[in-house]
């Protein structure tokens, strides 16, 4: 996957709305006068999204300089300093606002990720993402949970099937939305969702790639996992939060566990620019 796809033109519609026509507060300061900076964070985090600050502060000003004290991935205790820059001081400040919000964003992302993976490590099933991402951010999103140790679901509606409940009541059931899906695009991963053990057993006669099992309890899924005999792989799905039964589902043998949570339901890291 190409997280960087979009990267150039994430960054500039996120200037273009910050800055509009001009930076007013910033003329008040010299054109000339130059200025330090560094970026400190002010909670533990796992660091992510060097790309998109640095790319930033390169459309902002490409004679600002950066010198980054951390990788991306990297923890990252409170107070300590991520990045330092060095230029005009017009340029660092008109960066700031928009430089921030990507890392504080993506940290976020990246932290959360990183606590639930150690949470499950011991296990084989891994975590996944969802398409519940911040508009405009997907990709980076996706970046992030990845650097934070989880895997990524499916980009979006175009590289893989994901037939839900809504999509089997139109086109007729789940035998007949497997059967179309596979005349569709035969080489697409095809994952479909079950509500119960006695739709698990109908669309495993259709031999799908993936059956995603939606707020099945903790016996049904291992229930799920004896029927399905690696005839499928198996997606626990719906109502999952970063509680303490992670565990105890990933214990159940299903492949994944897809959260929403890791994009949807984050809290920026705390993060802040002080000139020296």
């Amino acid at each position: 996957m190409d997280y960087f796809s979009d990267l150039k033109n994430t960054v500039k519609q996120a200037l273009a709305e910050d800055i509009g026509d001009g930076d007013l507060t910033a003329e008040l300061i010299g054109e000339s006068t130059k200025a330090s900076a560094k970026v400190i964070t002010r909670e533990q985090t796992v660091l992510c999204g060097k790309a998109w600050a640095e790319e930033t502060v390169f459309q902002v000003d490409p004679e600002v300089k950066t010198r980054w004290q951390f990788n991306d991935g990297e923890q990252v205790s409170s107070g300590e300093e991520l990045v330092r820059l060095e230029g005009k001081a017009r340029s660092i400040l008109t960066a700031e606002r928009t430089m921030l919000n990507f890392l504080q964003i993506l940290s976020a992302v990246a932290t959360k990720t990183r606590s639930l993976t150690e949470r499950i490590k011991d296990t084989n099933t891994l975590l996944l993402d969802t398409r519940k991402t911040i508009p405009g951010l997907r990709l980076a999103q996706k970046y992030a949970v990845k650097i934070g140790g989880g895997q990524n679901h499916r980009v979006g509606l175009f590289d893989a099937f994901l037939i839900k409940e809504n999509h089997i009541k139109a086109a007729g059931g789940i035998s007949n939305a497997i059967k179309k899906a596979k005349k569709v695009n035969n080489s697409a991963r095809i994952e479909i969702e079950v509500e119960t053990i006695d739709e698990l057993k109908t669309a495993l006669e259709h031999k799908p790639d993936w059956i995603l099992l939606d707020n099945f309890s903790i016996s049904d899924m291992v229930r799920a996992v004896k029927i399905a005999k690696q005839k499928a792989k198996l997606e626990a799905s719906g109502g999952i939060s970063d509680a303490d039964n992670l565990l105890e589902i990933a214990k159940t043998g299903v492949d994944f566990i897809s959260m929403g949570e890791l994009t949807k339901n984050i809290k920026a890291v705390d993060l802040s620019l002080l000139l020296d």
